[in-house]
């Protein structure tokens, strides 16, 4: 069993759910939750931890946290770089993360909370996009 895996199955518990309930309420399948609670699946995407959290009505970045995409509280710095994040990975994501145009919704400013929300949303896609590609970069060199 892994972390996620423990905490996901602690809360689901705690609401004396049962998988195929948990599932229902997220919208995702049973398996699935089965497989995340078991070790038997890696982190999820951040779009299936939204669908948990709101589903155990849990916050979003504790999810997140859990599930190993952010470290101890919800900010954005160095402390949450993956290890095997190369320099200009490092530099890439500062680039992303100075890129502070005005963020709006329906016409709106996003005040700085829901700015804060969407950095740590953008934060682990990035991440997740970098190790993707990196894969296949790995995978298309072997194949050669």
């Amino acid at each position: 069993m892994t972390v996620f895996g423990e905490y996901l199955k602690q809360l689901r518990e705690q609401q004396s759910l049962t998988i195929h309930q948990l599932a229902d309420r997220a919208g995702i399948s049973g398996s699935q939750i089965s497989r995340m609670e078991n070790g038997h699946r890696g982190v999820p995407k951040p779009a299936t931890l939204r669908k948990l959290a709101e589903a155990l009505e849990v916050p979003y970045e504790a999810m997140m946290e859990r599930a190993g995409y952010m470290e101890d509280q919800v900010s954005l710095n160095e402390n949450t770089v993956p290890a095997w994040a190369t320099s200009k990975d490092k530099r890439d994501f500062r680039a992303m993360l100075e890129d502070d145009g005005e963020l709006m919704f329906d016409g709106i400013p996003l005040n700085k909370e829901d700015k804060q929300r969407i950095k740590d949303v953008q934060t682990g896609l990035f991440w997740e996009a970098k190790q993707v590609n990196k894969r296949k970069k790995s995978d298309e060199e072997d194949s050669h």
